[in-house]
């Protein structure tokens, strides 16, 4: 098959185009191409016009996430002739606030306007000439200084991709996120929009619903934040127990389609099921279903070992820790509800020998494996290192080694001081495992230190946990996020975006014909 290369200029062609070359024309007419700062609201208008909600006005999005908002670079081709995909936000243009966060204002998108308006463009939007036509763009009209801008010029047509489409519910993204498979992996997206069966279109944004892989979530108001943003939900309400038709993705192409679909969106009513905690070995704990729709058919399941039915979990030889309840609706309207819980125990199955944690006197290896699983943070001296993912590991999770390597950052965690006091935190144990260690022949650095040269101190003690784990887990209110600034207004916009235009390498975006 053929495929067509649009090209965006380097930084330095664009400048050049800017103030010397005679900018592209199609015709002897006044028309010239571009990139333009496009936002938010203005984008997604002309997209919405055949929509039941074509009245959305389509906010900015708000992060408070440190750099995630401006990583804006586009993607490029590199040497090899392979695509880099951009960052995070690629081809957004963004404004940043004194708390250290920003506002995704909207794209920097190739445009069609008339030579008479360029200057007034220019200035306020941020154009940008191309010296060659783009293979996608918006035409842009200026009436009395109040900007247009249409639907998507698609020289080429909608690239029909297909594929699969998978959901999930109550991710750490939204309320929803459906994966699209045949995702485009050979340029960025700018934009996506999600169809339903009743009519309704709604805008994919960047950070705030488009992510890696193809996909792409958003709240119905009972997920309200990710990664400590505020997530916009109120104009997302009309999903929930919507059905999919179809999802159009926009690159500098144009349309990337999958169509044909039939994605029921199962209806969420809360965000959770409350769960009594309780002690490890063998028991019974309660869960709350009283909230639930009367006709929601009610399966419940928690893991190997249980069984759940009418409002209470039963188990048998259960280990300490963080377990999780699904309640399914067997008959498909409803969305799974899930809770979590704790079992616990106030005993400790390790003990500290030739450099490792072990199992304890009369318990197995199982169970010491399963009390290095659920470590939470391990404090040395008068530091607490918190394990997992941007965590600190101190102690091997599998093999329970103390790894005298470990640094924290820059900052080793053991100092070569000689005499360690470790506090071991784990999920499902009341207690903490605290112990001593006293190198027999202390190294010349720590991470000299080895299980030939270290030695138990005689005394090790378990105590009363720092930090305790939730006994409850509760259910999330619907409230909404709080609202992000709208997009529309061109005597604010900043010119911040322009860097992405002016400032890119050279980048090729490949579409299938």
């Amino acid at each position: 098959m053929m495929k067509k290369l649009t090209t965006v200029l380097t930084a330095a062609a664009m400048t050049a185009a800017a103030v010397s070359a005679v900018p592209f024309t199609a015709s002897a007419a006044d028309t010239v191409y571009g990139t333009m700062q496009i936002p938010y609201a203005d984008f997604f208008k002309a997209e919405f016009a055949d929509a039941a909600n074509a009245d959305v006005e389509v906010d900015a999005v708000s992060s408070a996430t440190a750099n995630k908002w401006s990583g804006n670079a586009v993607g490029s081709v590199d040497a090899d002739g392979n695509w880099q995909q951009g960052g995070l936000a690629a081809g957004t243009y963004c404004e940043a606030n004194e708390a250290g966060g920003g506002t995704i204002l909207g794209v920097v998108y190739p445009v069609a306007i008339s030579a008479d308006d360029q200057a007034f463009l220019t200035e306020n939007y941020g154009f940008t000439p191309l010296e060659t036509a783009p293979t996608a763009y918006k035409e842009v009209t200026v009436t009395d200084g109040v900007v247009s801008f249409g639907k998507l010029v698609d020289t080429d047509g909608a690239q029909n991709v297909g594929g699969n489409v998978t959901l999930q519910t109550q991710t750490n993204y939204g309320d929803y996120q459906i994966t699209v498979e045949n995702y485009p992996q050979d340029a960025d997206t700018y934009a996506a929009i999600v169809k339903t069966s009743d009519g309704n279109y709604y805008a994919m944004r960047a950070l705030e619903n488009i992510w890696r892989r193809g996909e792409y979530a958003w709240s119905v108001g009972y997920v309200t934040q990710t990664h400590g943003n505020n997530i916009d939900n109120a104009d997302y309400y009309g999903t929930n127990g919507a059905t999919i038709t179809e999802i159009d993705m926009i690159t500098l192409d144009g349309y990337r389609v999958v169509d044909g679909l039939s994605l029921y969106l199962p209806v969420i009513f809360t965000n959770g099921v409350t769960v009594e905690s309780g002690a490890a070995g063998t028991g019974s704990v309660t869960y709350d279903t009283s909230a639930f729709p009367a006709d929601f058919q009610q399966s419940a399941s928690v893991a190997d070992g249980f069984s759940a039915a009418n409002g209470t979990i039963s188990y048998e030889g259960a280990q300490p820790g963080s377990y999780q309840l699904t309640v399914n609706d067997a008959s498909g309207k409803y969305a799974d509800v899930r809770g979590s819980f704790t079992l616990s125990t106030a005993d400790i199955p390790v003990q500290y020998a030739d450099g490792k944690l072990v199992p304890a006197d009369g318990f197995t290896e199982a169970d010491a494996a399963n009390f290095l699983k659920n470590i939470t943070s391990v404090k040395v001296g008068e530091t607490a290192y918190r394990t997992g993912r941007r965590g600190t590991t101190v102690i091997d999770p599998t093999s329970g080694e103390v790894l005298f390597d470990a640094k924290s950052g820059d900052t080793a965690v053991f100092d070569g001081s000689g005499t360690y006091s470790l506090s071991v935190t784990a999920t499902g144990y009341s207690t903490t495992y605290d112990f001593t260690i006293a190198p027999a022949e202390e190294p010349t650095e720590a991470t000299e230190a080895t299980t030939s040269t270290t030695a138990t101190t005689a005394t090790t003690k378990a105590t009363t946990a720092t930090t305790k784990t939730t006994t409850k887990a509760t259910t999330k209110s619907g409230s909404t996020g709080a609202a992000s600034p709208k997009t529309g207004d061109a005597a604010g916009l900043p010119l911040a975006g322009l860097a992405i235009a002016a400032g890119a390498a050279a980048v090729l975006s490949k579409k299938r014909k």
